[in-house]
């Protein structure tokens, strides 16, 4: 299982427990809740009300007095009343008064005048100085039937004289309950989607950071020109820039081994020439033989220079990840003029160039590098190229990418080279005079494609000669 997944499962098992607690917690609390402070405006009304009835219960005249009457016009009264999304249409408080023994002597509903609520809790704890409040089913069959009462003394002066009791049915509270719970369910499943959201995003941004650091390595290994990421994570970041100090370092010290060999056996020959000429120039020859074996050291110490400057600039760019400072460059005119600056080349070999480019062709790159590559293919055809021939110079676009070509009509390239090309040193006789190059040409040349995002690719041409193409991506 990918570890993108399992973070996501376990940071899924996390939210969806945590957030099941949390929403229980909240939806028992609601209906507790509604119904406390149900009984703390219980309580108000009943002691003010019980303050209105004590003129009334002292003076005898309770069921009809002032306080009867506007207990009655309260029942009688029409409401409509929008509250929040309920809409109130009636008045539910049920108000009954009890003496000091508790037998009612007045109640709103009309239904236990004379009755002793003695034993109830609302009026028998008031009567003895308590707080005296109670719930009780009104119907005992229907548990939905429950009435919360609430009573307040009623007093003249320092005296007891009974009880004022204030009850409402809380199944009326059972709406605003539900639509509360269903309130929070649903802003809870909204939360729990965002979480969910942020969790998945979360692993996709911590995996795709490990992602890009395992596709950079595996570019690394495989030799490829690659930049460690850029990542916005300290952390990652911070592992990002450690990698890449390790393939500076490593690629440094295999990087001068290997060269400090090759370029130690190339220097042999022209080394071993050098010093048996100047050996026979200390001896005594005459003045051709002088001239001749001066001109050898020469052409070696020459072939020595040569040899050491491609090597530095192969070096050089091999060490490069990214371009310094690409910017847009037309294809057509940098080939043409890489074919101007050979122009005296292509006439002391006698050779006809051809360049024909397609309008608007781009790439993004660097200037210099791309003309030195082009140089090198376009030295190589010059130098493989019979007399009288045509080298053949080409630009156009080839599914998304720029093609830059050269192409020589020589003898080819043999079997036993072609899988050899791009090796650094190795080079092939020239025809005309037999000798080799340095052999870092189409390194150098593999090494630019490669630093701009390209390919290079050499092989024998249909009809005879060699085609060298050079493929960039086509810049926007």
């Amino acid at each position: 299982m990918k570890l993108s997944v399992r973070l996501f499962l376990g940071y899924f098992l996390i939210v969806a427990v945590a957030g099941q607690l949390v929403l229980m917690l909240m939806v028992r609390q609601i209906g507790p809740g509604v119904r406390i402070a149900l009984e703390g405006s219980l309580v108000d009304t009943a002691n003010l009300l019980a303050e209105l009835a004590a003129p009334a219960m002292a003076s005898g005249r309770l069921n009809d007095g002032d306080f009867a009457a506007a207990v009655r016009r309260y029942a009688a009264r029409p409401v409509t009343a929008k509250i929040y999304r309920f809409t109130k249409r009636s008045l539910d408080y049920r108000i009954y008064v009890t003496d000091d023994r508790g037998i009612v002597l007045f109640d709103s509903a009309n239904r236990a005048v004379g009755q002793d609520y003695s034993r109830w809790n609302d009026v028998s704890r008031t009567l003895q100085g308590r707080y005296g409040a109670r719930s009780t089913l009104d119907d005992p069959a229907d548990r939905k039937s429950s009435v919360m009462h609430v009573a307040a003394p009623i007093r003249d002066g320092d005296r007891l004289i009974g009880v004022l009791a204030v009850a409402y049915p809380t199944a009326l509270l059972q709406p605003i309950v539900e639509t509360s719970e269903a309130e929070v369910r649903k802003a809870a499943l909204w939360l729990f989607g965002a979480a969910l959201l942020f969790g998945g995003l979360f692993s996709w941004r911590l995996t795709r950071a490990i992602d890009l650091l395992v596709n950079y390595a595996r570019a690394v290994t495989a030799g490829a020109k690659a930049a460690a990421p850029r990542l916005r994570s300290p952390e990652m970041a911070t592992l990002a820039r450690a990698l890449e100090t390790m393939r500076e370092e490593l690629e440094g010290r295999q990087y001068v081994e290997r060269y400090v060999q090759t370029l130690t056996h190339e220097m042999k020959s022209p080394l071993a020439a050098i010093r048996g000429a100047a050996e026979l120039l200390e001896e005594p020859l005459d003045e051709e033989a002088r001239r001749r074996f001066a001109v050898h050291v020469r052409e070696q110490s020459e072939r020595l220079t040569r040899l050491i400057e491609r090597l530095l600039d192969l070096a050089a760019l091999e060490h490069r990840q990214t371009l310094a400072d690409p910017f847009p460059i037309n294809a057509g005119e940098l080939l043409r003029e890489a074919a101007e600056s050979a122009a005296a080349r292509f006439a002391g070999a006698r050779l006809q160039v051809q360049v024909t480019t397609e309008d608007g062709l781009t790439v993004r790159g660097e200037v210099f590098l791309l003309r030195q590559a082009l140089s090198n293919l376009i030295d190589n055809a010059i130098d493989f190229a019979p007399p009288g021939t045509p080298v053949e110079l080409t630009a156009r676009t080839q599914g998304g990418e720029v093609v830059l070509a050269v192409r020589d009509h020589g003898p080819g390239i043999p079997d036993f080279a072609a899988e050899r090309l791009f090796e650094r040193f190795f080079s092939l006789p020239r025809p005309a005079t037999g000798r080799k190059s340095t052999g870092i040409g189409l390194a150098f040349v593999r090494e630019v494609a490669l630093l701009h995002g390209g390919r290079i690719e050499v092989a024998n041409a249909e009809g005879g000669g060699v085609l060298a193409r050079l493929a960039l991506p086509a810049a926007d």
